[in-house]
């Protein structure tokens, strides 16, 4: 490890809000409600609000455990440093690869609605190409690359911009929403519990898509090494980040019940947003949603390349991926190398998902495969926070809720929906989801056999996590809250 102590990324630069916002940002409101809307209704019906409401309840208790271990370990690699810290380095790593494939499939996944949606602002007709759709997503996806290329500071303003409109448009349309009175159905309270599911498996598949809805949050403690007072507020933006879009998705998800019938959803797989905007505001509708949508994708596309790069950057410096994904550019203090390396291998699979089908067809399975990668690399989180601070758990009320039982209900949560929709799920779905993770064991074993530190670890304990922090070999002892921390511990 000690010949990659280059220089680290930027330290302080994000603010408490810049972070919240990137929280927000990172979980798409707009984008998931359009792209998974009529995917969740599919699988469950109109108890789509209860799929979103049951698993907003364990993913709070996911990002208690996010909130809890960044106040110990600050590492761009999050939950890749935390679980390979308490649990097993093999765990880790995994956990680590599982964001890394799920992010760049992700980047294909979400790009190609990007370019559908900015061509539906000038011609429907034209958001069905699916080549055309690819060219003008790849587009925005280069942009965006170009954006978080040039450093924290402009990611920030881009995501500020975008996103403020996004949330904007959003809460204008929450409030037509509730005055709008040409209704398909009566609202009932039943959606919210749990009679309209099929069964445990109906409840596990909707509760599978609704981590994916939620997902994205967590970018707020691979961003922790450039936030100031990061010990604090990664965890609290992750926190006010969930509880903001649980509210914007459970007012969605009960209007599109409400006002749209059921051969509409069906009708408007890849975009239900447009159609939910032209009944509540016939003309303009559509068309503004379809904005916040656009605008949304990309956004969450800058997330999800920052989350990536950030991981592949603490892998880099860890020697558990290539060495020069932890180089840092002088300039613009951002992992350049992982960023250009993410980037050559998405537009790779852009071009090779244009011959899998509809934008429909892809995002289903993308949708599936990520939900999977992601209930493994949350459980192990939410396990990871219980191992750090078992010795405090029963110190204090508080401890023993937020920072003990709610995450591993969490954990267990993630891993019952995991196991329980492997056998819902179609074959494209679970090849992607568990071939993309199998993938992973190649570099992990073979960096473990040329002998990474990584897999040396420092034991993460909460009671000594001062002393537990790596120091490089000639630096004296870490401050408490490694404010300027230099990021190569």
């Amino acid at each position: 490890m000690s010949n990659n102590r280059g220089r680290g990324l930027q330290a302080n630069v994000l603010g408490t809000f810049d972070t919240v916002v990137m929280a927000v940002a990172g979980s798409a409101p707009a984008y998931s409600l359009a792209a998974t809307t009529a995917v969740l209704v599919g699988a469950v019906g109109l108890a789509s609000p209860a799929a979103l409401l049951y698993c907003a309840i364990p993913m709070l208790g996911i990002a208690l455990a996010f909130s809890y271990l960044s106040r110990i370990d600050v590492n761009a690699g999050a939950s890749y440093s935390w679980v390979g810290r308490t649990l097993h380095p093999f765990l880790g790593f995994i956990s680590g690869w599982a964001l890394v494939i799920s992010a760049t499939i992700f980047m294909v996944a979400g790009s190609l609605p990007a370019g559908s949606m900015t061509l539906a602002l000038f011609d429907e007709k034209l958001a069905d190409n699916t080549a055309l759709s690819t060219v003008v997503g790849a587009a925005w996806f280069l942009v965006m690359l170009g954006v978080v290329l040039g450093g924290a500071r402009l990611t920030v303003r881009a995501q500020l911009l975008m996103s403020g409109v996004e949330l904007g448009i959003l809460a204008l349309f929450a409030v037509l929403a509730v005055f709008h009175t040409d209704n398909a159905r009566a609202f009932d309270w039943s959606w919210l519990g749990f009679s309209h599911f099929d069964g445990v498996s109906g409840f596990a598949s909707g509760a599978l898509l609704a981590a994916f809805y939620y997902w994205g949050w967590d970018v707020t403690s691979n961003l922790s090494e450039e936030t100031r007072n990061s010990r604090r507020t990664t965890g609290l933006a992750g926190l006010i980040g969930v509880g903001i879009v649980f509210l914007l998705f459970e007012v969605f998800t009960i209007a599109v019940n409400i006002i749209l019938s059921s051969q509409q959803i069906e009708d408007n797989d890849a975009n239900v947003l447009a159609v939910l905007g032209d009944e509540i505001w016939p003309g303009w509708g559509g068309k503004l949603l379809i904005v916040s949508v656009m605008l949304s994708t990309i956004a969450t596309l800058e997330t999800t390349l920052i989350q990536v790069t950030r991981s592949l950057f603490a892998m880099g410096r860890d020697r558990t991926m290539p060495a020069a994904l932890g180089r840092v550019h002088r300039t613009w203090n951002t992992p350049w190398v992982a960023i250009v390396v993410v980037g050559a291998v998405a537009l790779a699979m852009f071009i090779a998902s244009n011959a899998l089908g509809s934008v429909g067809e892809i995002l289903s399975d993308a949708i599936s495969a990520i939900g999977l990668q992601i209930a493994v690399y949350y459980g192990l989180a939410g396990l990871a926070v219980v191992v750090a601070y078992r010795k405090m758990l029963l110190k204090s009320v508080g401890n023993f809720l937020l920072g003990g039982l709610w995450p591993l209900f969490g954990a267990l949560f993630m891993f019952w929906i995991f196991v329980e929709s492997l056998g819902e799920l179609d074959g494209a779905a679970i090849g992607i989801g568990i071939g993309g993770l199998a993938v992973g064991l190649v570099p992990m074993l073979w960096y473990w056999r040329q002998g990474s530190d990584y897999y040396r670890p420092a034991k993460l304990d909460a009671t000594h996590a001062v002393e537990a922090d790596y120091v490089p070999d000639g630096a004296g002892a870490p401050s408490r809250l490694h404010e300027g921390l230099p990021t190569d511990f």
